[in-house]
């Protein structure tokens, strides 16, 4: 004869609980099981008959039952655990961020979560649980120009000053120049890829017709872009091209001219005498992205040249020119949205970065 469930004490709302544990469909399916043993008991239903609706073993009928008599609800919890023990700890991390500091092995031109973790004999998951911490990423870098110039933050401070609250009625224009623009010759048309993608196609050999320079002046104010072509690029040919420029305004009216410190933008004292109504603002050494024209330069190179062909140099000027006549249709202002600005410094270790 089956052994009949032992009758144990509950509350109404004790069972109550228990049958919306046993009717859950979000709950853990381990909690439903003692949910269901613990109500069978209640119910005063046969040990065997439990076990059997439920799909457990018997003991475990009794352990829940059991655990519920002693401790009511809470006893079908699972207790905490400690969890795993810790196998890397705060000298592990530091080790990491040493390795980091001393020379990569092998003839590597720098350490990787796999090299780091051969090196202190851990896991490439735990090297790489330090880096993320630390925000540090040795796979990735970046180029870009390092100013050394003492007076970086009084002459960035007068660039950005131009752009955000220009002196009132006056004009900004932001001048530079694209060198060696190269007329390419070669195939170009569609391929499909081997995940199925179709994709711009271009070939790898090509064919030269010589370059060309590009002279661009950027209205801040209206974002409209002025540009002639250049064969050579001399003090003569920048000082042409401003007079293109600023003939276009009246005499009367005030302009000032951002450029950087290439040495063609030098030497423009008598120039200057004879147009005074031009003021010439120099970004700092080495700090030419802080010229707004640039903007418009990194435009007219993805829709114009990134992967152009052009028969001959005379092409190549053409289709400059076209889009230069173009622009005025969907020119607008850039908005200066960078709040800092800094003058970057390379530093040769992670300890002089952070400190």
């Amino acid at each position: 004869m089956s052994r009949q469930a032992r009758k144990i004490p509950f509350t109404a709302t004790q069972k109550k609980e228990l049958e919306k544990i046993a009717a859950s469909r979000t709950e853990e399916a381990r909690m439903v099981e003692r949910a269901k043993a613990v109500l069978g008991c209640i119910n005063c239903k046969t040990i065997e008959s439990i076990s059997m609706e439920i799909g457990v073993n018997r003991g475990f009928v009794f352990r829940w039952r059991d655990r519920f008599i002693e401790q009511g609800m809470v006893g079908l919890r699972d207790k905490a655990r400690s969890g795993k023990p810790r196998t890397y700890d705060e000298g592990f991390e530091k080790a990491v961020l040493q390795t980091l500091e001393k020379e990569p092995p092998n003839g590597m031109s720098r350490w990787d979560g796999g090299a780091i973790a051969k090196e202190l004999n851990a896991s490439d998951d735990a090297v790489w649980r330090v880096l993320r911490k630390h925000g540090i990423a040795p796979q990735r870098q970046r180029t870009w120009c390092v100013s050394t110039d003492p007076n970086f933050a009084e002459k960035a401070a007068d660039i950005v000053g131009l752009y955000i609250s220009p002196p009132d009625k006056a004009i900004v224009i932001s001048v530079d120049e694209k060198p060696t623009i190269q007329a390419i010759e070669r195939k170009t048309g569609y391929v499909t890829t081997r995940d199925k993608k179709v994709v711009r196609g271009l070939n790898s050999t090509y064919k030269r017709h010589g370059t060309i320079n590009l002279f661009a002046a950027l209205e801040v104010a209206s974002g409209s872009v002025r540009g002639i072509t250049s064969q050579s690029k001399k003090r003569a040919d920048f000082i042409a091209f401003l007079d293109s420029v600023v003939n276009d305004y009246p005499k009367d009216q005030e302009l000032h001219v951002i450029v950087d410190n290439h040495s063609i933008h030098k030497g423009l004292n008598s120039w200057l005498i004879k147009n005074t109504h031009v003021h010439i603002h120099y970004t700092p050494t080495s700090a030419s992205w802080l010229n707004m024209v640039e903007i418009w330069f990194g435009i007219f190179t993805r829709k114009v040249l990134k992967g152009a062909s052009f028969s001959s140099l005379d092409e190549l000027v053409s289709r400059i020119m076209d889009y230069i006549n173009f622009y005025p249709e969907v020119a607008h202002p850039f908005v200066w949205r960078k709040r800092d600005v800094t003058g970057s410094q390379i530093r040769n270790t992670l300890y002089n970065l952070c400190n």
